[in-house]
């Protein structure tokens, strides 16, 4: 349930799936062939508004063609595109671009924003257009994210066609007669039989096809319209599928009517009331054993060092490098997050592989924090609440404690430490 680049880097924002976006400060882009971002881009200089020849359309979208398509069949919702894009507020600030990342954006059209859904649809491939997307059709002034009216350029690059939808349930209404239910409220229905033996723990990783619904029958998520399977730890989804899941062997398909308690619980911009899922788990990966709470989790010790700003600090492990990472410089990195009680609520370590993000597009702590490293040292923050989440809601709350090793510094300016 995370594809990422994008839209997807405001973008735990964006998507209304089962999972629920990971606490990690930042899009993890292991996978990706990161190089140095270029200079920012140059922002249009009609930036500040759409100019008089725009298109608009009923819901306010303004849109101009810069060049162009080469082809004649457009997207619908559901579909895949593969696009370039950079994207302005309309002061002139670059916040995101594909292009500064040297590697195009794939993504289903109906898991964005509103002004990308309905905008893509108006392009066919080898068209670049402008659009000037209103509030309402953009974060809506979300925390953390773009505000405003948001400008982008967009090139459509290739249209992957989605699969037809699986059917809409019988009963997804609600619950029948014969589905089972659990303590906390869940109900459930055996729909295949499993071939495995072992059910996964809530620490483990799962791989699994899937369709949600509400209960009116709209569809809101599929990875089998997608037409990939999604792969998760079980301890980062909504609590119906923590404890769904668990109930399951490998093979075996059962269909979950998750209450609203269980599921985003009233969350703004989620799928809202009892969900309804049919879930088919493929695999298991068993986790391996979590890091030890620091002795230490519940404030920084008298040796700590504390910045202007308020953010506290030990060195772990000396390094082996010289430099330091810039403001912009992306890193590669393990981590492990707690909150002060003790609680970890992410962990590089835990997925078994490490993360790269660029360090201007985490939270102010690690920004700040990451620059006074160097390669190859540990090191345990102490991030106040206003260097972290500053009270955003569904995000780990108060003061949050990191042990970070810094593993590789790819790019960006030089730090001035």
């Amino acid at each position: 349930m995370k594809t990422l680049r994008l839209l997807t880097l405001a973008l735990p924002l964006l998507f209304g799936c089962a999972t629920e976006e990971a606490d990690q400060p930042a899009e993890d882009l292991t996978s990706a062939t990161v190089e140095a971002p270029p200079e920012n881009i140059p922002a249009p200089p009609d930036v500040a508004a759409p100019p008089a020849d725009a298109q608009r359309t009923a819901t306010g979208l303004a849109s101009k063609v810069l060049q162009a398509g080469t082809g004649a069949e457009k997207p619908s919702a559901r579909d895949t595109v593969k696009v370039h894009y950079t994207g302005w507020t309309t002061d002139g600030k670059m916040f995101d671009s594909s292009l500064t990342r040297g590697e195009p954006t794939t993504f289903p059209l109906n898991r964005v924003i509103a002004g990308w859904t309905e905008g893509m649809q108006l392009m066919v491939v080898g068209e670049k257009r402008r659009f000037w997307i209103p509030e309402e059709l953009a974060y809506k002034g979300r925390p953390g994210a773009p505000q405003g009216m948001l400008v982008f350029d967009v090139e459509l690059l290739d249209i992957t066609k989605a699969p037809a939808p699986p059917p809409i349930p019988d009963d997804v209404a609600g619950p029948p007669a014969d589905a089972l239910t659990t303590a906390s409220g869940l109900a459930y229905k055996v729909l295949q039989p499993g071939t495995g033996d072992d059910h996964p723990a809530a620490e483990d990783t799962v791989k699994v096809h899937y369709s949600g619904w509400t209960t009116d029958g709209e569809m809101f998520d599929s990875s089998v319209v997608r037409g990939q399977p999604a792969s998760f730890p079980l301890n980062r989804v909504i609590k119906g599928w923590t404890e769904g899941l668990q109930l399951m062997v490998v093979g075996e398909k059962r269909r979950l009517w998750i209450p609203v308690e269980l599921a985003y619980d009233g969350a703004p911009n989620k799928p809202a009331g009892m969900l309804v899922f049919d879930v088919e788990l493929l695999e298991i990966t068993k986790a391996p054993e979590p890091p030890p709470v620091p002795a230490d989790v519940a404030g920084p010790p008298a040796d700590a060092q504390t910045t202007t700003s308020g953010l506290a600090s030990k060195v772990l492990k000396a390094g082996t490098g010289a430099d330091h990472p810039g403001a912009s410089s992306i890193v590669q990195v393990h981590y492990s997050g707690w909150t002060t009680d003790g609680e970890m609520f992410d962990s590089s370590v835990m997925r078994g592989r490490p993360a790269m993000f660029p360090l201007n597009r985490v939270i102010p702590g690690w920004t700040e924090g990451l620059q006074l490293m160097v390669v190859g040292e540990k090191r345990r923050f102490w991030i106040p609440k206003e260097l972290a989440y500053d009270g955003a809601p569904g995000k780990p709350a108060g003061m949050l404690v990191f042990d970070v090793e810094l593993l590789d510094i790819k790019g960006g300016g030089p730090s001035p430490h």
